[in-house]
């Protein structure tokens, strides 16, 4: 009988999943937050998450237990995970530059879990992987450092992550949580457990490959239909047909998918395709589809940086005398990750050209390049004049500014995502 006293929950990296999922099952479990990143650690102790995802007097309320029973521990102290009986994994997957998966960080975590494993615990996989790997890969590693036999001495559930960074309103407890077990038993187990917390419900599927597949899939059919917009953009560029209004136009067919062109960041939508290549391609299938979607949404940083320069020509400007300023450095709206931004590919498209470039984030938490100096207020940039404004990503704090004043008289602001007011001097990817 599923008992939610006899639950303690160990949920390993504390980033954009596990801080939010460790403070909701702090709701009704005992849970302790397991981060390497002391810092971090010290941060969220003080009440503070740098990622926005989780509020302050959230974040408070969970580690408060001075009136509950239960509540959140954090700490970068591995013996505080050991009285733990379910342990949820929920550290990042990435790629090596070869495209090739990197789940250095995944193996990692099941190092230290294989470590303090016991009989009866459970590891729950929410890191998205490639179909097969959290029982081809992960569970051998906790055998090995359990020296515990798979489905006879402990359990695996897989339930892949679906936070969408910086988004209030689709968050963690609204969005369906798809689960999964190494066993029926399991199965069950791993969705109660995810039901008792996820206020839109779960949805249970037969075997783990399906759960990750699911995942990995979900991400890919993103990249694809962005990918399509994007090379639609390319089509008309050279016609001087406007891609937002062309789209904008289609959509008001029912069954036309609503997407927009842009550059491709992140940590899941441009890597997790590399993902199910992998596994494709080593049992004999090339998927060429996922392949060139990728292709294409890797080549619109220095698109872009060339109709730039484009627009500049028409207006005389010589690139290495021009101002350019950049609005956003994170890899996607209202969000403060800098990582794998695309902004920094079209940073470097952009330099082979040589103008003058500034970059403008309220948002960011930080930069990840060295030679680009991130400008956090916009009294920084107040009096100047630019030739050329990039919108790259569309934070709603960029639509309180009135930019043409930042403009010359040939100035004009070159908007990727579609995200400001059409007028004569705004020009659409």
């Amino acid at each position: 009988m599923f008992k939610p006293e006899n639950i303690k929950i160990g949920v390993i990296g504390l980033g954009y999943v596990g801080l939010p999922l460790a403070v909701a099952f702090a709701e009704k479990y005992t849970v302790v937050g397991y981060d390497i990143n002391t810092q971090r650690i010290a941060s969220l102790n003080n009440g503070t998450d740098e990622t926005g995802e989780v509020a302050d007097h959230n974040l408070k309320a969970a580690l408060d237990t001075s009136t509950k029973q239960f509540g959140l521990t954090l700490s970068a102290d591995l013996e505080l995970l050991k009285s733990a009986n379910v342990y949820i994994i929920t550290v990042p997957t990435l790629i090596f530059e070869n495209k090739e998966p990197d789940f250095r960080f995944l193996f990692k975590a099941a190092e230290t879990i294989g470590s303090i494993l016991k009989k009866n615990d459970t590891a729950i996989f929410e890191s998205t992987v490639y179909p097969g790997a959290t029982e081809e890969e992960c569970v051998p590693i906790l055998e090995q450092f359990s020296g515990l036999q798979y489905n006879t001495d402990f359990f695996v559930g897989y339930s892949p992550e679906r936070i969408n960074p910086g988004d209030k309103k689709n968050t963690l407890k609204s969005i369906i949580k798809l689960t999964s077990g190494s066993n029926e038993d399991t199965r069950l187990f791993v969705d109660t457990l995810y039901s008792s917390i996820i206020t839109a419900g779960t949805y249970s599927v037969g075997s783990i490959k399906i759960a990750e597949a699911a995942k990995v899939i979900e991400n890919s059919q993103r990249d694809i239909n962005i990918a399509f917009v994007n090379e639609l953009s390319k089509v008309f560029a050279p016609m001087g047909i406007p891609t937002k209004e062309v789209l904008e136009a289609a959509a008001t067919k029912w069954n036309f998918l609503n997407f927009v062109p842009g550059l491709v960041g992140g940590h899941c939508i441009g890597i997790n395709p590399y993902f199910l290549v992998h596994k494709s391609s080593a049992l004999g299938y090339v998927p060429n589809l996922i392949l060139d979607g990728r292709k294409i949404n890797e080549s619109m940083p220095s698109f872009v940086a060339d109709q730039i320069v484009l627009q500049l020509a028409k207006r005389k400007k010589i690139p290495q005398a021009s101002k350019i300023l950049i609005l956003g450095a994170t890899f996607k709206e209202n969000c403060p990750d800098t990582r794998n931004s695309k902004v920094f590919d079209l940073i470097v498209s952009l330099s082979v050209y040589e103008p003058t470039i500034s970059v403008y984030d309220p948002v960011a938490i930080g930069l990840t390049t060295s030679n680009i100096e991130l400008i956090k207020e916009i009294t920084a940039i107040e009096g100047q004049q630019f030739d050329c404004i990039v919108l790259a990503v569309s934070h709603t704090a960029f639509l309180s500014t009135e930019w043409n004043q930042y403009l010359p008289s040939e100035g004009f602001i070159y908007d990727i995502k579609g995200f400001l007011p059409v007028s004569e001097r705004v020009i659409q990817l």
